[in-house]
């Protein structure tokens, strides 16, 4: 903990990596495989450093490149997940409420009377219990901070995290303030169930991450899990290619239910997708009862070309 002293802006894990090759060759390291576009956004965001903003449809993979970012550049990885009423104090810090009132208890014992001076050391540092933001700060560029689904979270915690992500410092009253040395690396991810404020998004950078086209995904199938086939790996990528594109599915297919869907027929025995196999490990792509039944319905349709 330090003064009230802001945090350095310059170097940070910027300084870890080669370029934008140099980040797309770390993240195929991870086994992910980012387009020039993604890379970029990251060379940006950690040389400058500036939080970025991930958004695209649920399993596209924005989860994934914090992780993977983090893998890469040898730092922990430090999850924020938003969901709906999150607020400060979960995300920041809380006071360890059992500890404290036990340990004014024994002091109240050890010293005859109601804890004497004992009350003075509630607020300590011992007491204090650490959340993800407050982690984060402290770790500063020994960490990727992942602020994951902040779009699950409402206006007002939005507004909180915009002064975080502003400042990297918070004032604890008991303790004092809390700056990071430099800031963290910051990945926010949205899936668009709601539009976000104009003023976080002018505090990141953007990148929208789409769906793979098919030659990608047969890589990233190969990459992930590379005890699948091509062939296999090509067969499910094109069923789940086609699932996406010609269906209206209340759950769209990520790419980690291609790499689980094609892990499970390999596992069976299956060399591609037919009608006979079709139903087989289906559950590993397919996570709801009406898209289950409109893929039967469409079958025939949503095999072509498998």
């Amino acid at each position: 903990m330090t003064g009230a002293s802001r945090p350095a802006r310059g170097g940070g894990v910027g300084g870890r990596i080669g370029g934008i090759a140099g980040i797309t060759r770390m993240l195929e390291g991870q086994a992910y495989l980012a387009d020039r576009g993604l890379s970029t956004a990251l060379y940006l965001s950690l040389t400058l450093p500036q939080p970025l903003l991930l958004e695209g449809e649920a399993g596209v993979g924005k989860t994934e490149v914090a992780k993977a970012l983090a893998d890469g550049l040898g730092v922990e990885l430090v999850r924020l997940q938003c969901y709906e009423g999150i607020d400060a104090n979960q995300a920041l810090y809380e006071w360890d409420y059992p500890r404290q009132l036990l340990y004014l208890r024994r002091a109240g014992e050890a010293d005859g009377d109601a804890g004497g001076g004992a009350a003075d050391e509630l607020f300590a540092e011992r007491f204090l219990v650490e959340r993800p933001l407050l982690k984060a700060l402290r770790l500063g560029s020994g960490c990727v901070l992942l602020i994951d689904e902040i779009d699950r979270a409402d206006d007002e915690f939005e507004a909180f995290l915009l002064e975080i992500l502003s400042d990297f410092q918070i004032s604890i009253p008991e303790i004092g303030t809390v700056a990071a040395p430099r800031p963290p690396a910051v990945i926010v991810t949205s899936n668009r169930t709601r539009e976000l404020h104009d003023a976080l998004k002018r505090r990141c950078l953007y990148h929208w991450i789409d769906f793979p086209g098919l030659e990608r995904e047969i890589e990233i199938v190969a990459a992930r899990a590379p005890e699948v086939p091509e062939r296999l790996a090509r067969s499910t990528g094109r069923v789940v290619s086609n699932l996406r594109s010609r269906l209206e599915l209340v759950k769209q297919p990520g790419v980690a239910e291609t790499i689980s869907w094609s892990r499970a027929l390999h596992h069976l025995g299956e060399e591609q997708v037919t009608p006979d196999n079709f139903d087989l490990g289906l559950g590993a792509v397919i996570k709801d009862r009406d898209d289950l039944t409109a893929v039967h319905r469409r079958m025939d349709d949503i095999l072509d070309g498998a």
